[in-house]
């Protein structure tokens, strides 16, 4: 398979980038995307060209370092699914795609599609855990725990933080993924001694950091490579809410 790459080059946050076109020939239908944009490298090294810059790690869907915008989606055109799990059979022999970085003011270009995401860490920092002093290890089921709450709670923290819920939102809201967060943490019993004081530490973090507010389209959801319902929006409003009523 060929395809003309139209690629987002863009040395630093503070330069000036533009769309550079590339080919990518000769390439397997059963390549993943990352392993296409390995084949266009290896051919801009050795003709001494600077390689394209893009983060990667796992490229197993669960680390959430691959993003990238393609043709106006984030991950590209399959729901449910990370860059990194994209395979070229996904496109037609001789397509144009055209590749871009996450576009969100905390989300800065470090270098081409690599974007720098430390304002998620920043935000689990600011309530992401539990300090409660709990002693040893107890029983496992010691603590009952409802299956609705528990299955719920997983969901939630399915989350991988790449953040395509900013990327896709029009107002750049990292609600979708500070929901998530609140969501796993705060529904089972062993997170609701700090709930409260987790959720506004997250949520003013979240608002110093530059993300957006949520206007309800959906966006987010619909671009999440796991899925991650809306209704951990609702759930954060709610938590917050209750927070600063009750404290």
């Amino acid at each position: 398979m060929n395809f003309t790459l139209n690629v987002w080059r863009q040395k630093n946050a503070n330069e000036v980038g533009k769309l550079e076109s590339y080919t990518a020939q000769h390439i397997s239908p059963d390549a993943s995307f990352l392993e296409m944009l390995d084949v266009v490298n290896n051919e801009l090294e050795a003709q001494g060209k600077e390689p394209i810059a893009f983060d990667h790690d796992c490229r197993e869907g669960i680390c959430g370092a691959c993003g990238i915008f393609i043709n106006g989606r984030a991950h590209g055109p399959r729901s449910g699914t990370t860059t990194c799990q994209l395979y070229m059979r996904n496109f037609a022999d001789g397509e144009t795609l055209t590749l871009e970085p996450w576009r969100a003011k905390a989300f800065p270009v470090v270098r081409d599609l690599v974007v720098d995401r430390t304002a998620f860490e920043r935000i689990i920092q600011a309530g992401g855990f539990i300090s409660v002093a709990t002693g040893n290890a107890p029983e496992a089921n010691g603590l009952p725990v409802p299956k609705v709450d528990a299955e719920l709670a997983m969901d939630a923290a399915a989350c991988i933080g790449c953040g395509a819920c900013v990327a896709a939102c029009k107002n750049a809201s990292a609600m979708l993924f500070v929901g998530a967060k609140v969501s796993h943490l705060g529904l089972l019993p062993q997170g609701r001694a700090e709930a409260a004081r987790r959720v506004e530490n997250m949520v003013a973090t979240m608002d110093t950091e530059g993300f957006g507010n949520c206007t309800n389209t959906g966006a987010c959801e619909a671009e999440c490579p796991k899925r991650i319902s809306i209704s951990n929006i609702a759930r954060l409003n709610r938590e917050l809410a209750c927070a600063k009523i009750f404290g």
